[in-house]
């Protein structure tokens, strides 16, 4: 009988992270990956595409394997437009040699090949938004009629490979309720819920709290910054975003004076230091977790988020932030004409935001491990 703690058995198994590609800056799948390797680090990292100048130290220092896709030309400004080659890319890494894999996806990484003795784990971020809701996404990105049409006969083939692939995986995790839920209507598998990793303990709670509103994010057309934009115009109130993305021309072309752009700011210290001083922050994309206000909450400020994903998890209305209804500039204007930071207690909405800490995430993970690895 092995006697070992069962931390010391996973540090023996022969573990293959998987990741859909590595060439975005700031992004909330990177940190997952960061908590994984740092559970598993003795792991090896596959993924489809990796530009080592977007990454974190963190992430450069990992052993990467990347595709055939590596060397593709204008791979990484024009990745999207590949997008019918990550299933071969995945299916070109043979992991049967692994004692486990964990695909770390919202796309194509459950297509990797495995052992009959590997233990499949998939910590699924969403199924593929852009397959399984192709209505709205195109909508969103402003696609074309022709582009439209192309979409939807790609997506269908797309949905019917995707679930061919979940159904290689053994065990399934979801990021929130909305994504398990999405998980067992699109897949029928059920999953476990285990939050991502957010880095609470490096916040702190600021005397000097600033009258500005604050976003930090990607600047895509389906993150709804928009709304923000629009209301904060409307009333007048200030508002700051930190963030890069191809919808940043038309944000600033609709802001008004009170919208000031700082772009992508690489020092998180002084991205941490506007969390602590903002109003509130603003979240007015429907997203699978959203890790930025609980971010904001790990200083004791308080989150304004749309009423739908991983919101729902993460925002008490009242006690941690407020929520709006209605994914519409006029919702989100009457929210923020009644808000009043006094009302919130930052020291309570920062113990909140601890039962999301990167330590949790990996205490959970590890314990799942245990579990369907070895029945601890």
């Amino acid at each position: 009988m092995d006697e070992r703690p069962a931390g010391a058995k996973l540090a023996q198994l022969r573990v293959a992270l998987v990741h859909d590609y590595l060439n975005q800056k700031g992004g909330g799948a990177e940190r997952v990956l960061t908590s994984l390797f740092e559970l598993f680090p003795q792991a090896t990292v596959y993924t489809s595409i990796y530009e080592p100048p977007n990454m974190p130290a963190a992430i450069r220092a990992m052993p990467i394997r990347t595709s055939f896709m590596q060397r593709l030309p204008g791979i990484f400004r024009h990745h999207r437009t590949y997008f019918p080659l990550y299933p071969l890319a995945f299916k070109s890494f043979d992991l049967s040699d692994y004692d486990l894999v964990i695909t770390n996806t919202q796309g194509f990484a459950n297509g990797v090949r495995a052992g009959r003795r590997t233990t499949t784990i998939c910590y699924c971020l969403t199924p593929m938004r852009w397959a399984w809701n192709t209505e709205e996404y195109v909508r969103r990105e402003g696609a074309g009629r022709l582009a439209r049409l192309l979409l939807t006969l790609a997506m269908a083939a797309t949905r019917a490979w995707d679930r061919a692939a979940a159904g290689r995986m053994d065990h399934y995790i979801g990021i929130s309720r909305a994504v398990a839920e999405r998980i067992n209507r699109f897949y029928g598998r059920e999953a476990e819920v285990i939050y991502p990793p957010v880095e609470v303990r490096p916040q702190a709670i600021s005397a000097r709290i600033e009258d500005f509103f604050l976003i930090v994010s990607r600047l895509a057309p389906y993150k709804r910054i928009d709304l923000a934009v629009a209301a904060c115009t409307k009333l007048n109130l200030p508002l700051v975003i930190i963030g890069e993305g191809r919808d940043r021309a038309r944000l600033e072309a609709m802001a008004g004076p009170s919208v000031r752009f700082l772009g992508f700011i690489a020092d998180d210290a002084v991205v941490r230091d506007y969390y602590a001083r903002c109003r509130a922050f603003l979240f007015p994309g429907e997203e699978d977790f959203g890790i930025s206000p609980l971010e904001a909450q790990a200083a004791g400020r308080p989150a304004i988020a749309f009423a739908a994903g991983g919101a729902l998890d993460t925002i008490e209305p009242g006690v941690t932030g407020e929520l709006f209804y209605e994914q519409s500039v006029e919702s989100l204007t009457q929210v923020l004409s009644d808000f009043d930071p006094a009302r919130y207690d930052p020291e309570r909405i920062r113990e909140h935001a601890q039962a999301f800490d990167s330590s949790v995430f990996k205490c959970r993970m590890q314990e799942f491990v245990e579990r369907v690895m070895h029945g601890a």
